[in-house]
C-alpha cells in the first residue's frame, strides 16, 4: 500500500472519532463466528472443566452443603456444622447431590457450574439483542473464563454463587419482558439456594411491582420453612450460624474476604472507620442505584438502565457484605460485559477495564499478594467497579442546552425546548 493511501485511511479514522470506531469493532464482534471458534470456545470450557475434576481440592465449598445433606438424612442438624451458612431451602436442594457417589460428581459439579455460567451469559445476550453465535457471545465467554480467574476459582470450589450468576442475568431478561412475577419467581429459587440476591429486591420496590416482590420472598420461605420442618433443632440457624455470619465467620475466611471492612484494617486502619467507609460507600452505591433508575434511556428500550440499577445494588451490598469473595462479582460482570454493545455503556470506559486488571490470569503479582494477600486487588476490583458504576448513574443526569435557531434571529439559548442529556462522561475503550 502506497504511503499516500495510507496516511489518508488513518486521517479518516482519526475524523470519525473514537465513538464511530467503537460501533465498527461492535459490529464486526457480532457478526457470525466461524465453526473452528465455536469449536476452540467448547473446547477452552470443557478444557477447564476436565482439569477441575482431575484436581484434588475440587468442589471445597460444595462439600459444605453436601455435608449439611448428609447430616439431614442421618436425621442430625445440618447447623451442628458452624461453616453450612446458607437457609434450611438450600438442604432440601443439595439432597441430589448427596445422593450421586462422589466420582460421579466429580466431573458432574464442574460441568454444572460452567453451565450455570454459561445460562447467566446466554441470558445477558438475549436481554441486549446480541446474536448468540456472533463473535461476542462465543469468544468473549470464552476469553472470559480463560482470562478472568475468579471464573476458574468458582468452577473450582463448586460455590452456589453460580446459581446467583444464571439467576440475576434470567430475572432481568423476564422482568424486561414485562414478566416480574417470572423474575420474582427466579430470583426466590436462587435465594432459596443461597440468600445472594437479597438485595434485588430493593429492585422489584423502585419498579413497584409488588406481586414479583412477594413471589421472591414467599418462595425461600415456604421452601425453608418445608426444610426446617424436616431437620432437627433448626433454631440454630438463628443462635449458632447467623451471628457466625454476621460476624464476619472467622480467621478462616478473612485471607480471602474482600469487603473493605476485612481488607482496611490490615491496612493499619481502625476497625471502626473501615465500617464507616464501607457503609458509605453502600449509601452512595444505593443513592446512586435510585438515580439511575429515575433517568431512562433515549438510546435502547430499558435494558441498560436496568441492569446498571441491579448491578449497582449488587455491588453496593458486596462492600458490607461479610465476607465478600471475588467470585461474587460474577453475579454483576457477564451483564456489564453483555452491555458493551450500547453506546455509553460501562465497558466503553477504559477504567472499566484497569478496574478489572487485577483479576487477568496471566498478569504477574508478587507472591504475597497471590495468595493470602489475594484480598487486597479482589477488594480493589470490587471498589473500582462500584465506584465507575456510582459515578455513572450520578453523573450521566446533567444536561446541555443546545443553541436553537428561529427564522430572521440569532442563534440564541431556548432552556425550556432544547435541554437534552449529556453524553457519558466517559470515554470509550472501543
Amino acid at each position: 500500500m502506497r504511503a499516500g493511501t495510507w496516511l489518508r485511511r488513518w486521517d479518516g479514522d482519526r475524523a470519525r472519532g473514537p465513538g464511530e470506531r467503537g460501533e465498527r469493532l461492535v459490529a464486526l464482534l457480532l457478526r457470525p463466528a466461524s465453526r473452528p471458534w465455536q469449536a476452540v470456545s467448547l473446547a477452552v470450557l470443557l478444557g477447564i472443566c476436565v482439569s477441575t475434576s482431575l484436581r484434588g481440592n475440587w468442589g471445597s465449598d460444595n462439600a459444605f452443603v453436601v455435608k449439611a445433606a448428609d447430616a439431614l438424612l442421618a436425621g442430625a442438624s445440618p447447623y451442628e456444622d458452624k461453616r453450612f451458612l446458607y437457609l434450611p431451602s438450600a438442604v432440601v436442594m443439595a439432597v441430589p447431590e448427596a445422593l450421586l457417589p462422589t466420582p460421579v460428581l466429580r466431573w458432574l459439579l464442574p460441568v454444572g457450574i460452567s453451565g450455570l455460567l454459561a445460562v447467566g451469559w446466554w441470558a445477558a445476550l438475549r436481554l441486549f439483542s446480541v446474536p448468540l453465535r456472533s463473535r461476542f457471545a462465543v469468544g468473549g465467554f470464552a476469553l472470559f473464563a480463560i482470562a478472568y480467574k475468579p471464573y476458574v476459582n468458582l468452577v473450582l470450589i463448586g460455590n452456589w454463587t453460580a446459581v446467583s450468576a444464571a439467576a440475576l442475568p434470567v430475572a432481568l431478561l423476564l422482568a424486561h419482558r414485562r414478566s416480574w412475577v417470572g423474575a420474582g419467581l427466579v430470583v426466590g429459587l436462587a435465594i432459596a439456594c443461597k440468600p445472594m440476591l437479597v438485595p434485588v429486591g430493593l429492585l422489584f420496590v423502585l419498579a413497584r411491582q409488588w406481586r414479583g416482590l412477594a413471589a421472591a420472598v414467599l418462595l425461600p420461605v415456604a421452601v425453608s420453612l418445608a426444610g426446617a420442618l424436616l431437620m432437627p433443632s433448626p433454631t440454630l440457624f438463628f443462635t449458632k450460624t447467623l451471628p457466625f455470619l454476621l460476624g464476619g465467620q472467622d480467621a478462616y475466611a478473612l485471607p480471602w474476604d474482600a469487603s473493605p471492612i476485612a481488607v482496611l484494617p490490615r491496612l493499619g486502619v481502625p476497625e471502626p472507620v473501615a465500617v464507616a467507609v464501607a457503609f458509605a460507600g453502600a449509601a452512595g452505591g444505593l443513592w446512586g442505584a435510585w438515580r439511575r433508575w429515575r433517568r431512562p434511556d433515549g438510546t435502547d428500550e430499558g435494558q441498560l438502565r436496568l441492569v446498571e440499577t441491579a448491578c449497582m445494588v449488587m455491588l453496593a451490598a458486596f462492600l458490607v457484605s461479610r465476607p465478600s469473595f471475588d467470585h461474587y462479582l460474577l453475579v454483576v460482570l457477564p451483564l456489564l460485559l453483555a452491555s458493551g454493545v450500547r453506546p455509553g455503556s460501562m465497558p466503553r470506559s477504559p477504567w472499566f477495564w484497569l478496574a478489572l486488571t487485577p483479576q487477568v490470569v496471566l498478569l504477574p503479582w508478587p507472591s504475597e499478594l497471590a495468595h493470602k494477600r489475594r484480598a487486597f486487588k479482589d477488594c480493589a476490583t470490587l471498589c473500582g467497579l462500584a465506584i465507575l458504576l456510582a459515578r455513572r448513574a450520578l453523573l450521566s443526569g446533567r444536561v446541555t442546552l443546545e443553541p436553537v435557531t428561529t427564522a430572521g434571529s440569532p442563534p440564541r439559548t431556548e432552556p425550556e425546548c432544547a435541554a437534552t442529556p449529556a453524553a457519558s462522561a466517559s470515554r470509550t475503550a472501543f
